[in-house]
């Protein structure tokens, strides 16, 4: 039974093929249902595309070529925007797109070649200085760019279906770029006015004078996109400049000034070629051009800035020097330890041993201090009471570093007694030996719950002072936290103004403002947002002044607690 069901299912055809005076073929059939009736099937061609008026090209592409001209002139548009995406759209369904492409970058490119006499003339304007013929020149690179959105806007079909089918035709954009470079800007004598107007003003603004930074950015892009090369490209007669500039500036000013002033020259031009960077020049600028100024400001004149600092560059770049060595290693901040020690050994080999004899002291109390923590680690744990804080010292061997002045403050029962169990095991080991401890260098990580989840706080000790108090109460004045931190005023200002008044504040001070004032009062910020787990609070730092500090030199050791 079941076999019989599906044989009535099934529909037989016959079909019958047949040719009419046309020529077009007819495909008939018949079909049986299971009642047993017939049904005629016929499958026809579609029927053919009604064939374009003989002049509706020509007329289409004179409508399109009159919106392209109104573009162009910057004049209002006769028709609909709509219409003329679909004139294009249809014009690409008759299969006219190459005619339709060529016309269309025919039309753009006798525009871009008529724009070129306003630059090839510009002898001819004597008022015409180079600062105006950069604005028109902006202006110009401006408009077309507007100008070639507009025209590929109305012609996206064809960028969109004739043009991205052959690889071998550029877009509608890049034809844009293309015209304005080969017409424009690969011109020799514009595009070396061009070059040479860019190069005044950054000069003029090296001098210190105020330029159009956004018209140089513009402008630069421009040389940018269009990928210009050749004689008179940029970067090349940039960086050519730049050494001439800095060459000349070294040689003056290595004879005008001493050393300490000519070293805070060198940084601030420093600071303003990457300004420079940052506002309108090609990053890829950015290494050639430093390299540059180092080496003329700089690598010129080593020789030249040892030998004269010599009876100024040797303490008081020692004391520098030093400083800043001091804060890469003890913070963790070296980008590498064979680079710091290849830069000693430069200065060992220029200024003597004795000279860096202290400098090689520091890398040696750096590294005898991992030892150190690796021996107190063990020692911690086969303690009974094992703390729950994790302490890491670096110990310092004075008359090796910078002095830091002695500071006593108010550290919690836990820290208090996690010093005495590393002095305990550290005497132990060194009888007749002194520590004293240097919490201006002290940092700790903070585990802190705020309304958005957990967060790590890396702060600096002091910091870290103001902030457990708030485990104990919700808001606190100013007298009230250097009473209970025991923080000297200027620190303490400095510190809850990082908490409450920089980019991280996790503090709230009452009333607002940048300065802490005298009866300011701080609550802890339960609302404190940040996109990072772990946080970074720097400590505003004390401006510095040139000068000496005397470093006292005793058979004592300095102990510095880094992290908690």
């Amino acid at each position: 039974m079941a076999e019989d069901i599906r044989q009535d299912k099934k529909a037989n055809f016959s079909a019958l093929t047949e040719h009419n005076n046309n020529g077009v073929t007819k495909i008939s059939g018949l079909a049986s249902n299971k009642t047993g009736a017939s049904k005629k099937l016929v499958i026809k061609n579609f029927k053919d595309r009604p064939k374009l008026a003989d002049n509706y090209t020509e007329d289409t592409w004179l409508k399109l070529r009159d919106a392209v001209g109104a573009i162009q002139n910057s004049t209002s548009i006769k028709y609909n925007l709509e219409e003329l995406y679909q004139a294009v759209e249809n014009l690409c369904s008759y299969k006219v797109s190459p005619t339709l492409y060529k016309q269309l970058r025919q039309v753009c490119e006798d525009h871009v070649q008529a724009q070129i006499h306003q630059f090839r003339e510009y002898p001819l304007h004597c008022s015409l200085d180079s600062l105006s013929f950069l604005k028109r020149m902006n202006r110009c690179w401006q408009d077309h760019c507007r100008q070639t959105i507009m025209i590929r806007s109305i012609f996206l079909f064809l960028d969109r279906t004739y043009v991205l089918q052959n690889s071998l035709l550029p877009s509608i954009w890049d034809t844009g770029l293309e015209l304005f470079r080969n017409h424009i800007v690969s011109d020799g004598a514009v595009q070396k006015r061009t070059v040479d107007g860019i190069l005044e003003q950054i000069e003029r603004e090296r001098n210190g004078e105020t330029v159009d930074r956004s018209l140089l950015r513009s402008l630069l892009g421009m040389l940018s996109d269009l990928q210009v090369i050749g004689q008179y490209s940029f970067e090349e007669r940039f960086l050519m400049e730049t050494d001439r500039l800095y060459a000349a500036e070294g040689q003056r000013l290595m004879q005008e000034r001493d050393v300490p002033e000519y070293l805070h020259h060198v940084a601030h031009r420093l600071e303003e070629e990457n300004d420079r960077v940052i506002s309108y020049l090609d990053q890829s600028t950015q290494k050639p051009l430093i390299s540059n100024v180092e080496k003329q400001l700089l690598g010129e004149h080593m020789t030249a800035i040892l030998q004269k600092g010599i009876y100024q560059q040797y303490d008081v770049f020692e004391a520098f020097y030093k400083k800043d060595l001091a804060k890469r290693l003890l913070v963790g901040k070296s980008a590498s330890v064979d680079a710091e020690k290849s830069m000693l050994s430069k200065l060992k080999h220029e200024c003597g041993a004795a000279f860096t004899s202290k400098l090689e002291g520091m890398f040696k109390d750096m590294e005898l201090s991992k030892d150190v923590m690796i021996q107190f680690k063990q020692y911690t744990q086969n303690q009974s009471e094992p703390s729950q804080l994790e302490l890491t010292v670096n110990i310092l061997t004075m008359g090796y570093w910078p002095s830091y002045t002695p500071m006593e403050v108010h550290l919690p029962p836990e820290m208090v007694k996690l010093q005495e169990v590393f002095k305990l095991f550290y005497l132990g080991k060194h009888s007749g030996r002194k520590l004293q401890w240097q919490p201006t260098l002290g940092h700790a990580v903070l585990k802190t719950e705020f309304k958005e989840g957990k967060k790590e706080l890396q702060v600096s000790l002091f910091q870290t002072l103001v902030l457990l108090m708030f485990n104990e109460g919700e808001e606190f004045s100013v007298e009230e936290i250097k009473s209970a931190t025991g923080i000297e005023e200027g620190e303490l200002r400095r510190t809850l103004q990082s908490l409450a008044c920089g980019k991280a504040r996790v503090l709230n001070k009452s009333p607002r403002g940048k300065d802490i004032e005298d009866g300011d009062r701080f609550n802890f910020n339960n609302d404190f947002r940040h996109k990072l787990f772990r946080i970074k609070i720097n400590q505003i730092q004390m401006k510095e002044t040139v000068g000496l500090t005397p470093v006292s030199v005793k058979e004592t050791v300095g102990l510095t607690p880094l992290s908690l």
